[in-house]
């Protein structure tokens, strides 16, 4: 897969760039094992010689990369000394940009939350004054955790759909009128000091859970993102993928209902114009279930429409549970194309739909899958939580960072 993101120069921070394929092979490693692992274990999981995992492990270790955590041995024989991730040896800022809601997070090098915060998307039509209100919010935050800004590796930022990887910039988004061909990557850079990577909110959802959503994070899968659209991170064999211009995963117009309502690309029946929130909201309002006053807050509408399927309402029941099965025609498509092993939900409706679709949509994918007599096909919610878009932000610079990628090959150290 090639790398189409291109990150502007290293500011504000003194961590080394890390180019080398084999180093990158053995973080992860480490990260992936749930209490670290001796140099031994590492040299037998990576392929490496055992000398090139102690130079590797030296470089780490003197990069405040990873630590040495303690002894273990059974039976005769030096005991081994564990290597584990430093949480303290690298940061990221994460940013997850909505029309609404702009969420920012703190982590550390495991994945883990050191400070977050929320706020309500100021001006959503001036982008000059969000991102200034985005800048003045990421210095806060490191402030009040108070970590060494030098440990810091970047800022990510994840928005919505369409993005230009090679710019930085969102290329006319739903909903953020305004912000055609806006170059985020060059104006945070600019008022923070830090490099910038920005990526679609559904491809950042997918790198959350391959960096912090746990064993639903492994091998290959999809991450079917429940927000204002219905969008799809794509993960194969541990790799985020991205397509040609890093917009992969736009399943909008996948048709799943023949009779469903008119879409804006001339067909019925696609994702979008029968299945995202907008859509059972105004479904809602015409059978009177939702009053038909002014729009308000999307949550807050479809958070009602919510509450009235919970307590009861059958009407409002049907509309979600119809909705939960044309999700999964759509999850199904693109879960037969790539042949994935699970089914990630999540993003910030997907609370309130967790228990209703976890309910039938397993079925309904194993079902429609075509290799179900060779294996089944796991649906679970996310492991990250509401806030996998800034996490997932975020882990775009731990990724960029750390992971092993084709383009890092090289001989061994």
């Amino acid at each position: 897969m090639s790398e189409t993101r291109q990150a502007a120069p290293r500011r504000g921070t003194n961590l080394p760039r890390m180019g080398d394929f084999n180093l990158t092979v053995i973080v992860d490693a480490i990260r992936r094992s749930s209490g670290g692992l001796s140099r031994v274990e590492l040299s037998g999981i990576v392929g490496l010689s055992p000398q090139t995992v102690s130079n590797i492990s030296r470089r780490l270790l003197d990069q405040k990369l990873i630590v040495e955590a303690g002894k273990e041995g059974h039976g005769p024989g030096k005991p081994r000394t564990i290597l584990r991730l430093n949480p303290q040896g690298m940061y990221a800022v994460g940013v997850h940009l909505d029309p609404a809601l702009t969420t920012f997070v703190l982590l550390d090098l495991v994945g883990a939350v050191v400070a977050q915060a929320r706020i309500r998307t100021p001006g959503v039509n001036d982008p000059a004054s969000v991102m200034s209100t985005i800048a003045e919010q990421i210095e806060s935050l490191i402030a009040g955790a108070g970590v060494d800004r030098s440990r810091i590796a970047g800022l990510g930022v994840a928005a919505p759909g369409p993005i230009d990887l090679a710019r930085g910039s969102v290329v006319d988004p739903p909903l953020l009128a305004g912000w055609d061909r806006v170059e985020l990557r060059e104006a945070l850079s600019a008022a923070t000091g830090f490099t910038v990577l920005v990526d679609k909110d559904v491809t950042s959802a997918a790198v959350a859970e391959t960096w912090a959503g746990g064993p639903s994070g492994a091998g290959s899968f999809i991450f079917m993102y429940m927000g204002t659209g219905i969008g799809c991170g794509l993960v194969l064999n541990d790799e985020v993928v991205r397509g040609t211009s890093g917009n992969a995963g736009e399943i909008g117009h996948i048709m799943v209902d023949p009779d469903g309502p008119a879409c804006d690309c001339g067909r019925r029946g696609c994702v979008k114009s029968s299945c995202i929130p907008q859509v059972l909201v105004a479904e809602a309002v015409r059978g009177g279930i939702l009053d038909a006053g002014p729009a308000g807050n999307l949550a807050e509408r479809f958070g009602a429409l919510c509450d009235k399927a919970d307590d009861g309402d059958a009407a409002a029941a049907a509309i979600l549970d119809r909705a939960a099965v044309l999700v999964a025609r759509a999850a199904s498509v693109v879960a037969n194309g790539l042949d994935v092993e699970r089914v990630v939900f999540g993003g910030p409706f997907w609370s309130r739909l967790s228990e209703r679709y976890l309910a039938v949509v397993p079925d309904l994918i194993n079902q429609d899958s075509a290799a179900r007599l060779i294996h089944s096909i796991e649906v679970v919610g996310t492991g990250v939580g509401e806030d996998v878009g800034a996490i997932g932000a975020a882990c775009l610079v731990l990724e960029h960072m750390l992971a092993p990628r084709a383009q890092r090959l090289l001989l061994d150290a």
